[in-house]
C-alpha cells in the first residue's frame, strides 16, 4: 500500500504567503525515494516492517490497492488515513433507536375529575373532539355530567424508523405484559388444584391417574418426538437425528466409487455397499424396506387399485378392515379354483401318484457330488463338469468292433477304424482287415495300367498301317480341310462371343431400367413422407440397410437432382 498525500494548489498557495519566500515548495520524488518508498511498501506486506498508522491509532492493512487507500486532494489529509472510506456523519440518516416506539392505550397517571374546556363533549378526553370519540355515545356527555370523565390518550412521537425498524416484529414490545399471562395461568392451576382436593375429600377412594387421564394432551405436545427427528420444547428447533460416532459411516463401507450410491443430503445408501461378501453387518437400506409388513402393504395397494378398477369401492387408507376381508376372501377363492381344475385333470387322465413325493428341499438337500470350500464361502473345488448327450444312442459297440461306425474316413467314405471296413453293421476282423484293405486300391492301380497299355499298343498300330497306305496328294487334301475346319471354328466361337456380350448388356441394361425405377419409386415416396404430417409417419425400421449396388449407384447419380446446375430449372 502506498500513501501519497495530495495537497489541493490553493493549500500550496496558501502554505507558500504563510511562511514567506524561504519555505520551499514540495519537491518531486527522486528515483531514489521511489525506491525507498517501494521496499517499504513490500517490507510491510510481508510483515518485516511495521504497518503505517491513521490518525486514530489503528493499523492500516498494507494489502489494500493504492486505488482505496489514497484519500481525494480536496479531502485534506496530513497522513495515510481510511476516514474517506468510512460512512461520513454528515450524510447519514438520523433513526430513531429501537427502544423507541408508538406509545399504546391511555395515561393513567392523569385523572381528571372536572370537564376541561376544549375537550370532547362525549367522554371528556382532551386528546379528540366528539367527532373522533371512539367510545359509545352516552345519553347526557361528560361536558354537561363531568362524570367518568376518560382518560387522556399519549401524544405520540414522530418516528423516523430505519429499514430494520420497519419490519422488527417485537418494535413496542414490553415483556412485562406477559406477566398477566403467566399470573392467568398460575389462578388456573390454583383452581384446579383446589377441585381435586375437594373430590379427595368427598371420595377418598378417587386416585390421581382418573384426573390425569381428564387432562388436556396439549399440555405433552412437547415431549412427542416425529420419527427421525429431535425436537427441544425449550429452544424450538428441529433437528434431524445424527449418526453415532462409534457407527462406522456408510460411505466408508466401500471406498470403490462406482459401488452403492450414497445421497449426502439424506444420509442414505440404499444398496448394499458390498454384494459379493457372504455376510455383512450393513446391507443397504433397501434390504430394510422390502421386509416385515411392507410387501404385505404393497400387495394390499395393488389389490385395492385392482378391485377400484373393477368396479369395487374401496380404499386402502379409508377402509382397511373392508379390504383386508375382501382380499382374503378373494386368495381363498383363488386357491379353491386352483385346487378343483387340479382334480378335474388328475381324475381324468391319472398320474396322482407321481405327485406324493418328498418336499424339493429335501431332494435338492443331500448329494454324492464332492465339493469344498474354502473358510470364507467360496467355492474351491466343484463337481465335474459332464458333456452334453445327445437323444441317440453314444458308445454302442456291435459286433466285435473295439470302435463306433464314423470312426474313420478315407476317399469319402465312412467306416471303421479298427479295421478299416467301409460296409456298415459288419463283422470285424482286426488288423486281417486292414491289410486287405490296404492291398485292394494296389491292385486296382495295376489293372488301370495294364489297360492304358493297351489302348496305347493299337493305337499306334493302326497310325503305321495307316501312314503306309496314304500317299503324298492326301497330304493337301488334308491341309486344306485342316484350313477350312479351323476357320469355321473360328467364325463359332466369334458368334458365340457376340451373342455372350449381347446377353450381357441386357442384362446390365435391365439391371439399370430396374434401379431406375427403384430410385423413382424411392424419390416418390420421399416426397410423399415429406408431404404427410410427421405424427403419422410410418417408421423405416423395417428396411434392410445394405451397401448400394453399382446399378443403383448408377441410378442415384442419373436421376440425383443438381442445384447447382443452371439448368436444371428448365429440366
Amino acid at each position: 500500500m502506498t500513501t501519497n498525500v495530495r495537497a489541493s494548489v490553493s493549500q500550496i498557495l496558501r502554505n507558500k504567503d504563510e511562511g514567506g519566500e524561504d519555505d520551499e515548495e514540495p519537491k518531486k520524488k527522486s528515483r531514489e525515494d521511489w525506491r525507498k518508498a517501494k521496499e517499504l511498501e513490500e517490507a510491510r506486506k510481508a510483515g518485516t516492517a511495521p504497518a503505517a498508522v491513521d490518525e486514530t491509532g489503528k493499523d492500516i492493512n498494507p494489502h489494500i490497492p493504492q486505488y482505496i487507500s489514497s484519500a481525494p486532494w480536496y479531502y485534506g489529509t496530513a497522513g495515510p488515513t481510511l476516514k474517506h472510506q468510512r460512512p461520513q456523519a454528515d450524510r447519514e440518516g438520523q433513526f430513531t433507536k429501537l427502544d423507541t416506539y408508538y406509545n399504546k392505550g391511555v395515561d393513567t397517571t392523569k385523572v381528571a375529575t372536572k370537564y376541561r374546556k376544549g375537550a370532547c363533549e362525549n367522554c371528556g378526553a382532551v386528546t379528540h373532539k366528539k367527532k373522533d370519540c371512539l367510545e359509545r355515545p352516552r345519553k347526557v356527555g361528560a361536558k354537561f355530567t363531568s362524570a367518568a370523565i376518560a382518560a387522556d390518550e399519549f401524544s405520540q412521537p414522530n418516528l423516523n424508523l430505519s429499514y430494520d425498524g420497519k419490519r422488527d416484529r417485537w418494535n413496542g414490545y414490553d415483556p412485562e405484559q406477559h406477566k398477566a399471562i403467566i399470573e392467568e395461568y398460575q389462578k388456573v392451576e390454583e383452581a384446579k388444584r383446589e377441585l381435586r382436593a375437594k373430590k379427595l375429600e368427598q371420595d377418598p377412594t378417587a386416585t390421581e391417574g382418573d384426573d390425569n387421564e381428564e387432562e388436556d394432551e396439549d399440555k405433552y405436545v412437547d415431549e412427542v418426538d416425529m420419527p427421525g427427528t429431535k425436537v427441544d420444547s425449550k429452544q424450538r428447533i428441529t433437528v434431524r437425528n445424527l449418526r453415532i460416532r462409534e457407527d462406522t459411516a456408510k460411505y466408508l463401507r466401500n471406498l470403490d466409487p462406482n459401488s452403492a450410491y450414497y445421497d449426502p443430503k439424506t444420509r442414505s445408501m440404499r444398496d448394499n455397499p458390498n454384494p459379493s461378501a457372504a455376510e455383512s453387518e450393513y446391507a443397504g437400506e433397501n434390504f430394510v424396506r422390502f421386509t416385515g409388513d411392507t410387501r404385505a402393504h404393497g400387495a394390499a395397494q395393488l389389490f385395492a387399485w385392482e378391485a377400484h378398477a373393477r368396479g369395487l369401492d374401496v380404499h386402502l387408507l379409508a377402509e382397511p378392515t373392508k379390504l383386508q376381508l375382501l382380499q382374503r376372501q378373494y386368495d381363498e377363492r383363488k386357491s379353491q379354483l386352483k385346487t378343483q381344475v387340479k382334480e378335474s385333470v388328475l381324475e381324468k387322465y391319472g398320474g396322482a401318484e407321481h405327485l406324493q413325493m418328498p418336499p424339493r428341499e429335501l431332494l435338492l438337500a443331500q448329494s454324492e457330488v464332492f465339493t469344498r470350500y474354502n473358510r470364507d464361502g467360496t467355492l474351491v473345488q466343484g463337481p465335474e463338469k459332464q458333456l452334453a448327450k445327445s437323444k441317440y444312442e453314444e458308445d454302442v459297440l456291435i459286433n466285435n468292433h473295439t470302435t463306433v461306425w464314423g470312426s474313420y474316413w478315407r476317399d469319402g467314405q465312412w467306416g471303421y477304424k479298427c479295421c478299416h471296413s467301409f460296409i456298415k453293421m459288419s463283422y470285424c476282423v482286426g488288423e486281417a482287415g486292414k491289410s486287405v484293405m490296404l492291398d485292394v486300391p494296389e491292385e486296382k492301380k495295376e489293372v488301370k495300367e495294364k489297360k492304358e497299355k493297351v489302348k496305347s499298343d493299337k493305337s499306334s498300330s493302326d497310325s503305321s498301317s495307316s501312314s503306309s497306305s496314304s500317299s503324298e496328294s492326301d497330304t493337301d487334301t488334308r491341309s486344306k480341310t485342316e484350313r477350312t475346319s479351323k476357320k469355321k471354328k473360328n467364325k463359332k466361337k466369334a458368334k458365340k462371343k457376340k451373342k455372350k456380350e449381347q446377353k450381357k448388356e441386357k442384362k446390365a441394361e435391365d439391371k439399370l431400367k430396374k434401379a431406375l425405377e427403384e430410385e423413382e419409386k424411392q424419390q416418390k415416396r420421399a416426397e410423399h413422407l415429406l408431404s404427410v404430417d410427421e405424427r403419422k409417419r410410418p417408421y423405416n425400421s423395417m428396411y434392410e440397410v445394405k451397401a448400394p449396388t453399382d446399378d443403383q449407384m448408377e441410378a442415384y447419380l442419373m436421376k440425383r437432382k443438381r442445384d447447382e446446375d443452371p439448368m436444371a430449372h428448365f429440366m
